[in-house]
Parts: structure tokens; sequence; C-alpha cells
């Protein structure tokens, strides 16, 4: 059958040209660089830069990353509801990465504001930034699922974005923003400059995307959805909220490990230098474990790969609780650990996205519907609403058990930190396979019979009870 049919819900049947799959792909380098410079910057920037109370930082983050997640629905709802010439994620993207990356730089630059009118613009910026890149990001990973059925080719086009991801935030931001702030001038003058081409690539990148694109990404069911059909859409697709549960359970394991890893490696290693170490290998790994899952998936399983997604990371962690322990100095055994970690967290960001496209056709077969645009805010709400949480809980946690910034820590601050750093995240990681073993059921030759039937050929599911999976 053919991309033009008017039955067909993908616009390639089999394999996705490779300009198509590696321009949509380099898209996210510069997509991911923004995102790193605010994940990684943005409070230090506004603390130490242009001097922003921290209290007050801490405080308008976490509002505004909760806001900022619920608002991801409605930019899924919108998607959803988009009928234009350009098909409905194309004007988004567009749209979004102008916006967005004019907000950025608005962050990054001092209006020498004080007291009360430097707070008001701090949250206004950031808060505007998240709403404006939500309009780009949700519809950026909506693509997906509608440019091929392919099984491998998914999971090849689910991976490449990821893999120029991790290296515009993990290893460009994170790993060298210091040193090119530092090279543009320091300070405020680093720090404006370093938006300033961020924000050029970001347009850059995402504008290389869209005009390889394909400008009408599906012929599939069209009716448009209201913001309460979206608890209907999650109610009925049941394999929806079994996804959403095991990326919800990974991902608090992640965010915990990110978030507790500065006081970690200063406090209970004694060595904030031991940082460089982890990160740098684990971004490294994350790419690596990235680039093996299609290999993995075709010479095992999905299944295998996720298996090895859950276990590699509470391995590592536990060898990190070990080195910290008994070597805690040791740079080698520390990059090691985290090669491991971050190697299995590079399988789930495959794994994750390949489940979210299954989870499109899966609606639209089971509910005839097909809401791209929800179940990847839905991805989103969950990062950011994770991120929002576990960042109150680490505060909460070194509150209860007396840490005292800059000292030396009490035994049970650092075994505190041991507990959020390591014990907790592997249980969390290892419980999100058990919920995909015991109720995702999307498996490789179901997806095919229900692929099959969403392209025309309705005979391929009658002898799967989708109300029973």
């Amino acid at each position: 059958m053919s991309a033009e049919t008017a039955t067909s819900n993908v616009v390639y049947q089999g394999k996705i040209p490779a300009r198509v799959k590696y321009s949509f792909a380099f898209g996210a380098l510069g997509k991911d660089m923004i995102y790193g410079m605010i994940a990684t910057f943005s409070m230090i920037y506004f603390t130490d830069i242009i001097k922003v109370a921290p209290a007050f930082i801490g405080t308008m983050f976490f509002v505004a990353k909760l806001w900022d997640a619920f608002n991801d629905l409605f930019m899924g709802m919108i998607v959803d509801n988009t009928r234009s010439r350009f098909g409905k994620f194309v004007p988004w993207l567009v749209i979004g990465t102008l916006i967005n990356a004019f907000v950025f730089v608005i962050v990054f630059t001092d209006f020498h504001l004080t007291g009360v009118g430097l707070c008001v613009f701090a949250s206004v910026a950031y808060v505007l930034w998240g709403m404006t890149y939500t309009i780009m990001d949700i519809p950026y990973w909506s693509i997906i699922p509608n440019l091929t059925s392919d099984p491998a080719e998914r999971e090849s086009v689910s991976v490449l974005p990821r893999v120029f991801a991790s290296i515009g935030q993990s290893l460009i931001i994170a790993g060298f923003g210091v040193q090119i702030i530092k090279g543009l001038g320091g300070d405020y003058t680093g720090y404006h400059r370093f938006a300033l081409i961020i924000a050029a690539a970001f347009i850059f990148t995402i504008g290389v995307c869209v005009i390889n694109l394909p400008k009408k990404q599906t012929a599939g069911k069209t009716e448009k959805i209201h913001f309460k059909d979206i608890f209907s859409i999650i109610k009925q697709n049941d394999q929806l909220r079994w996804a959403v549960a095991l990326i919800l359970l990974y991902n608090v394991g992640i965010q915990l490990i990110m978030g507790v890893a500065t006081y970690y490696f200063s406090y209970v290693c004694n060595n904030a230098g031991m940082l460089s170490a982890f990160m740098i290998s684990a971004s490294i790994a994350e790419v690596v474990g990235l680039l093996i899952f299609p290999k993995v998936t075709k010479n095992l399983s999905r299944k295998t790969a996720f298996l090895l997604a859950c276990i590699f990371p509470a391995v590592g962690l536990i060898l990190l609780l070990l080195v910290g322990i008994f070597c805690p100095t040791n740079i080698i055994l520390t990059a090691i650990s985290g090669v491991i970690v971050k190697t299995g967290t590079g399988l789930e960001l495959g794994c994750a996205t390949v489940f979210l496209a299954d989870v499109v056709d899966y609606g639209e077969c089971k509910i005839g519907t097909r809401n791209e645009g929800v179940v990847f805010s839905l991805q989103t709400l969950i990062v950011k609403f994770t991120a929002a949480f576990t960042a109150l809980a680490i505060g909460y946690a070194l509150k209860l058990t007396g840490y005292v910034p800059n000292e030396i820590q009490s035994l049970g601050t650092q075994n505190a930190i041991r507990l959020l750093m390591c014990i907790i995240p592997a249980v969390s990681m290892l419980l999100a396979y058990v919920v995909y073993r015991r109720k995702y059921k999307l498996s490789e030759g179901l997806m095919k019979k229900i692929t099959a039937a969403i392209s025309g050929h309705p005979e391929a599911i009658q002898d799967v009870d989708l109300n029973n999976l």
C-alpha cells in the first residue's frame, strides 16, 4: 500500500529516506542544547549572575515545572486538532522554535532590574520559556509514529534523535558548557553570548529538520478532541496507562541520580571533581546505549532491551555505592559505574520512544482515534513532573537529616544521600521492569497485526481481543 493511500496512517510503509531520517534527528541537537542550557545553567545564572534570591528561585522553579508539566496536555490536544496544508506537526515546530529561541535569549539578558522587578522578570521569562518550548517539543516527538510502521525503521528513527539530543545536552552543554562560557568572556558576557550562539544553532537545526520533513505526516482519523477527551483517551487506552507507569518509575530513578550526584560526590566521596569523571563517561555511554538499541532489539528482543535497561543501572549504582564506601576517590571505578548506569538509560530512551509510538497505533486500533500529541505530551509531562517532585523530595530529605552546606556532613546525612543516589533509583528502575512484564502487552507479534489492521487490513486483527490483553 502506498503512502498516499487514504487508509494509511504513516508516510512511509517501509524504509524512511535517509535524508528525512537524519535531518529529523539533527533537529534534536539544537533542541536539546537549548534545553540543556536551561536545565544546567539557568539556576546558577539567576542566583549568581543577576542576583535573584535562591529561595525565591527554588520555589519559582518548582511551581513553573508543575505548571509546564500539565501545560503539555493542552499542547498535545492542540497538535491533534491542527488541520493545515503542512500537516499538524510542522507549523508548530516552526512557530515554537522561533518564539522559544527569542524568549531563551531574553532569559539570559540582564536588564539591570532589582527587587520585585527582578523576581517578576525571572518568573515571567522562565515560565514563558517552558511554555514556548512545549509548543515545539510536543509536535517534534509526535512525528515519530507517523513516519513509518516498520518495526526496525521505527526503532531507528526513535533512537537517532535521542543520540543527537544526548550530544547536545549531555556532551556539549553539561560536559563543556563551563569552559565555553569562560571562553566567551565569562560571567554575564559569557552566558549571554553562549545563549545567542545556542539560539542560532537551534533555529538552524530545526530549520534543516522542517525543510526535509514530509509536510503531511498522516492520513489517519481527524476527529477533533476537547480537553475532557484527554482523560477519556487515557482511560480507554490501557496500554498507554501502563507505558506511562513504567516510564514514570524509571524517570524517578533518573531524576534522583541527576539531582543528587553533586551532593554525592561532594559530601559522600568528598571530591566534587569526581562528578566530571562520572558525568562525562556516563554521557558517552548513554549515546552508546542508544546506538546499540536497534541491534539489541534485532538480535534479541525489545523485552531483553528493556530488561538490560533496568538491570544495568541497578548494577552500576550498587558498584557506585561500594566505591563510595571503600574507595571514594577511585576515578576509574567511578567512571565504570557511570558507564554501566548510562548504557542502561540509553537503552531505556530507545525503548520508551518505541513503546509510546506503538501505543499510538494501539489506540487507533482500539478506540478509533489517533492521538500522537496527547500520547507524547504525557512523556514530557512525566519528565517535568518527576523533576519537580524529586527536587522537592531531595530538599526535604537533606533538611530532615541535618544537611549543612559547605560543611562535613553527619553520617545520617551521608547515608540519606547514598539512599537517594543509589538505592531508591535502583529499586524504582527494577519496579519499572516488573510493570513492563506484568502489564505491558504490546509485543512485536501483536504490533505487526495492529499496524496491518490500521493500514487497511482489518482482517489481521480479528483473532486478537484487544479488550482482554
